[in-house]
């Protein structure tokens, strides 16, 4: 049985992967046309490419469907609980870098750390009778992080659009959102919290944890991490 690679279908992760593995003698490329969803590997025998949206790739290796994944570490830890546990981190890939962080508004002059917001938090909740609103698209990685660091008296509202701008539309008090820069944030009149990083992501290459390899496969993987020099 051959070693199943997944990896992002399209954009620039999709592009960076093809070449980071370039890069190390090993060539992915699309089949067919764009619309397919099918590729082959040149340069190692033995390893089948799979093409699947980046928020896929976590929870088929978690199933088995692949071995082998690349996308990025905070969907990872967002769609699989005690992640570690279920895949394995084989190589940080050094592009897709994006930070998962807590913001606030610019006008909140007087909240800079955790330890504001919540206190900010529970005046709040006095005041307006209903927790203050948290938006994001990131619910295990955000609440594990506020629990961590005592924040209470939130409510975490998903958002399905542009989370930055859920402050301005009322639907939200606070964001916790992926940036690269921060401009987006700042544009739109919000603040990083100095202490609220909560994730550094960037592509990764994962191997699922599952057992159930053959001795086939485990040669293959042993082959190509020579490959990758990882």
């Amino acid at each position: 049985m051959t070693l199943k690679l997944g990896i992002p279908s399209k954009g620039r992760l999709m592009e960076k992967t093809f070449q980071w593995f370039a890069d190390r003698g090993i060539t992915l490329r699309k089949s067919g046309s764009d619309r397919e969803y099918a590729g082959a590997v040149d340069g190692i025998d033995g390893v089948e490419l799979v093409l699947l949206s980046a928020g896929e790739i976590p929870r088929e290796l978690d199933a088995g469907r692949i071995h082998l994944g690349v996308t990025g570490s905070d969907l990872v830890r967002e769609k699989l609980p005690a992640w570690d546990s279920r895949v394995v981190e084989l190589a940080k890939m050094g592009f897709g870098g994006a930070d998962l962080v807590i913001a606030v508004p610019d006008a909140w002059i007087d909240v800079d750390t955790l330890d504001d917001l919540d206190a900010v938090a529970a005046a709040f909740r006095a005041d307006h009778g209903f927790r203050l609103r948290i938006a994001t698209k990131y619910h295990r990685l955000v609440r594990d992080f506020l629990r961590d660091n005592g924040v209470a008296d939130y409510q975490l509202v998903d958002s399905q659009g542009a989370t930055e701008g859920t402050i301005r539309n009322e639907t939200a008090e606070a964001v916790a959102d992926i940036t690269s820069t921060g401009e987006t944030l700042r544009a739109n009149g919000l603040k990083i919290l100095s202490d609220g990083m909560i994730h550094a992501s960037q592509a990764t290459l994962f191997r699922g944890r599952r057992k159930d390899w053959t001795q086939a496969q485990r040669d293959t993987l042993t082959r190509l991490m020579a490959h990758l020099d990882a």
